[in-house]
């Protein structure tokens, strides 16, 4: 967690009025690329969730997750137990769900066990499973006082159907949370992940459109930047002071990215202190800096690319759009006039999707493509100018 969040008051109150919904109509979506503090703000809506009276359950959402429906399924039962492996099932609730005459269910609270057996007497398909146990559990925590409960998912882009092997576990989430939302029962559904995500929630069910409130998030403005930078030193016991001069440097070297302030704001700090001790005058050490972040953050991707993606990458990075979206056309223009072998635009559709495949390009909606890593192509022209030396 970055000692201070900046710039994101909006996306946090839009949160706050999703969770005064009186019937949960709209669901939230946060999307960005890497690095725009993603993982950051969801973990400070937690808190706040729990202030305004709700439960939180939530993990991260590895591919395992997604290779079946019942890899889903488990997963929303295990991350439901821990907040309800407490509650007590009171008689008339156990009768209703079937356990009278049933000696071997020991258990009368809402643990995993409990959630495993409500699971697995239910007859029909995954989904009719796990409608009758959401409703089992709201039943049970509607007695305790809580609001409601938000299921909040990290690196939900990895989430997918698999149609050839009949597996559908994204569209069962879906379609779970708009049955339950049907019947009052307030259950929010969070779902954070990198571009990639909304056009797959869409491609797996066309209403998801409607159910979502998609909040993406952008690089910071100067203003936020400068807060970013200085909010954290503003102690009297903090030895180190950024001038006017160094707020700038770091501004332009993070592109306004919070991951990439906070990682050089850390290694700025630690030379100031340095500087200070051996009595050298202070000075942001530019180059030194970002090659150690090229080291740390952008070369484990670089390295997923073979020679010939790279050399789209290469290519890519000297458009104009560079920075924003670029389609297959512009690319085979520009294969034309550089000093490369002519790219037919079958190959590059096929090397994007090779790149898409290792998170080094995505697809939008609009059928354009983007860097999926913030100020990769720097870094590629970096690498370029470099290797002409």
């Amino acid at each position: 967690m970055p000692p201070f969040l900046a710039g994101r008051d909006a996306e946090k109150e839009e949160f706050v009025r999703l969770l005064s919904q009186e019937v949960v109509l709209a669901n939230l979506v946060l999307t960005g690329l890497r690095g725009v503090g993603k993982t950051v703000l969801l973990d400070t809506f937690k808190p706040t969730a729990m202030s305004e009276g709700w439960l939180w359950v939530g993990t991260d959402l590895s591919e395992s997750m997604s290779l079946s429906e019942d890899n889903i399924s488990t997963r929303l039962l295990t991350d439901l137990s821990v907040v309800t492996s407490q509650l007590v099932i009171d008689r008339k609730i156990q009768n209703s769900i079937g356990f009278v005459n049933q000696p071997q269910l020991v258990e009368t609270t809402l643990s995993f066990g409990t959630l495993a057996e409500i699971y697995k007497s239910t007859p029909g398909l995954a989904a009719d499973k796990l409608k009758r146990t959401l409703n089992v559990v709201w039943q049970v925590l509607q007695h305790s006082g809580a609001k409601g409960l938000v299921f909040a998912y990290d690196e939900a882009q990895n989430l997918e159907d698999h149609a050839g092997k009949d597996q559908f576990p994204l569209s069962l989430l879906l379609d779970l949370f708009q049955s339950i939302q049907k019947q009052d029962i307030p259950f929010l559904l969070l779902l954070a992940g990198l571009p990639t995500l909304l056009p797959k929630l869409v491609q797996a069910r066309t209403f998801s459109e409607r159910m979502f409130h998609v909040v993406t998030l952008d690089r910071l403005g100067p203003l936020d930047c400068k807060a970013a930078i200085l909010e954290p030193i503003q102690k009297e016991s903090c030895p180190v002071r950024f001038n006017a001069a160094s707020v700038e440097t770091i501004t332009k070297i993070s592109g306004g990215y919070p991951y990439f302030i906070q990682f050089i704001c850390r290694e700025v700090y630690d030379v100031f202190i340095q500087q200070h001790v051996e009595g050298m005058k202070a000075s942001v050490p530019v180059d030194e800096i970002v090659r150690k972040l090229d080291t740390d953050f952008f070369f484990g991707r670089w390295a997923k690319a073979t020679d010939r993606q790279r050399e789209l990458l290469e290519l890519i990075a000297t458009l104009d759009t560079s920075d924003s979206e670029f389609t297959v056309q512009e690319i085979v223009a520009a294969s034309k006039s550089a000093s490369l072998r002519a790219m037919s635009g079958s190959s590059v559709n096929q090397m994007l999707g090779s790149l898409t495949d290792a998170g080094l390009v995505f697809k939008n909606r609009h059928g354009k493509y983007s860097f999926a890593v913030p100020l990769l192509g720097s870094f590629i022209k970096r690498q370029s100018s470099q290797a002409t030396l």
